[in-house]
């Protein structure tokens, strides 16, 4: 009896309850209303130092992406040992170091071809022709490279790639809108010992070594623990003029 005797407070309590929750109610609906009414009546200035300070945001985030960026291009100016980056696959950094768009250090070998001192006698056997070095000499010690394991290349001071052309008009070389005279430097990175047995072995190489002993033209081949070849700078569509450097495997 004492419980039925208590059932009459509830339906108190429960308007208690529901003046409380409208009392809430308009209470959020008044915060709402004002905070309505006070963006509605945002001053033109607030907006404006708003629109500046976002703006100066902006500026600052866009400041730090460009420092980031300079900082991504000093490291890949300073990145020469390609083989210790991380951000490129191996296929990767054999088609930058293919096409010449990296710079490379390493072990390699340099040979040095030259024309015959002045004032070599010519004779029956022996014309002006013999004296200096042609475009076919060339080709011979650079196709020997690459057969070799060659890994990069730089002939004078630039780099090539396989599909570099070039030409020789009698003692004058012309490489991507370039000449050069004699001597002429090739470069080429890649184990030192195999790269010199290479172009010794071979047969087009060994013509050209027979005129070092008749006429005295030029020839030296250097090994060095390490050679530093910088990025290709020329483009890779060029007008091709004279014969064209073959290579292993091109049809």
């Amino acid at each position: 009896m004492e419980h039925g005797a208590r059932r009459p407070t509830r339906p108190w309590r429960a308007r208690v309850a529901v003046m409380a929750v409208l009392a809430l109610a308009g209470l959020m609906f008044t915060v709402s209303a004002t905070l309505a009414r006070d963006a509605g009546e945002r001053h033109p200035q607030d907006l404006a130092a708003l629109v500046e300070i976002e703006s100066g945001r902006v500026e600052k985030l866009q400041a730090e992406v460009d420092a980031l960026q300079e900082t991504v291009q000093d490291l890949a100016e300073a990145q020469t040992e390609i083989g210790d980056d991380p951000m490129l696959t191996t296929g990767a950094r054999q088609d930058a170091v293919a096409a010449g768009a990296v710079p490379l250090r390493g072990p390699g070998i340099t040979v040095t071809l030259d024309d015959a001192p002045a004032g070599t006698p010519l004779g029956p056997e022996v014309s002006a022709d013999a004296l200096v070095v042609h475009q076919q000499d060339l080709e011979a010690v650079i196709n020997a490279l690459w057969a070799g394991g060659a890994e990069a290349m730089m002939l004078q001071d630039q780099r090539v790639v396989t599909t570099t052309a070039f030409r020789c008009v009698g003692n004058v070389l012309s490489l991507h809108g370039r000449v050069y005279s004699p001597p002429y430097t090739v470069q080429a990175i890649g184990d030192p010992a195999a790269l010199e047995q290479a172009v010794l072995a071979d047969a087009e190489v060994q013509k050209y070594l027979t005129w070092v002993d008749a006429v005295g033209l030029g020839w030296g081949v250097s090994r060095a623990d390490e050679l530093e070849l910088p990025s290709r700078s020329a483009p890779l569509s060029y007008a091709r003029v004279g014969a064209e450097v073959s290579v292993p495997g091109d049809s």
